[in-house]
């Protein structure tokens, strides 16, 4: 049985779209997935893309470390003031879907500081494929998974893979090596997903991170229009 896969159209916004002075707050996208598919360096690369052109920033999500910050920080995706971390001390799907409070306290802070902002991404921990977003912490949710998990993981679904706004295969360098095949992860990827879209990646190759920012960029253009 399929669960009843409904989207909001990419116009669509929350609830609490402003901020209490009556602004329009910033657009907040979810990035999730499983352990190792490659969402902290999915980070680093939107970074380095959208940070000429907007004003952003980044939450990270880990258990009892603040090591996809500390990556990210290495890696001086953006200053130091735009990076936070919560521990969630939890399944990291507890303060992206259950109790968000350490979350929103995070974002709200971040754009208290250094806002205003346009965008802020908020990483989960690793999670599994049914791990997603509460739709009063983020606007739109992309979910990483890569090859070396396994060819069928578009087939097995979850809410997660069938459910993101986006769904990004990354790692796809490594197929040849751990004998996934592309062609059948994208056409599962459709038989589960519809008319959603799925963006194929290789980080090392810098494949899709164009194609990932552009989706990111669309979303915005609606957020503000």
């Amino acid at each position: 049985m399929h669960l009843d896969h409904t989207h909001p159209g990419p116009a669509a916004v929350s609830a609490d779209a402003h901020r209490p002075d009556g602004a329009r707050r910033a657009l907040r996208i979810g990035i999730g997935g499983p352990v190792g598919s490659g969402k902290t360096a999915t980070v680093a690369a939107l970074c380095r893309a959208l940070r000429d052109e907007l004003s952003l920033a980044v939450v990270t999500n880990d258990i009892y470390t603040r090591e996809d910050a500390e990556f990210l920080l290495r890696e001086a995706v953006l200053p130091p003031e735009r990076i936070t971390a919560v521990e969630t001390g939890a399944c990291p799907h507890t303060a992206i879907r259950d109790d968000i409070s350490a979350n929103l306290e995070a974002v709200e802070d971040l754009e208290d500081a250094v806002g205003p902002l346009d965008l802020i991404l908020v990483e989960s921990g690793g999670d599994n494929l049914t791990a997603t977003f509460s739709k009063g912490l983020v606007d739109a949710q992309i979910f990483v998974i890569d090859v070396a998990g396994g060819d069928d993981i578009p087939r097995k679904g979850g809410p997660g893979v069938t459910t993101a706004d986006l769904l990004v295969v990354n790692k796809t360098d490594l197929a040849p090596y751990v004998g996934s095949d592309l062609a059948r992860m994208a056409a599962d990827a459709k038989a589960q997903r519809a008319e959603l879209p799925v963006v194929f990646q290789s980080l090392r190759g810098g494949t899709g991170v164009a194609d990932v920012a552009s989706w990111v960029r669309g979303r915005l253009t609606a957020w503000t229009a």
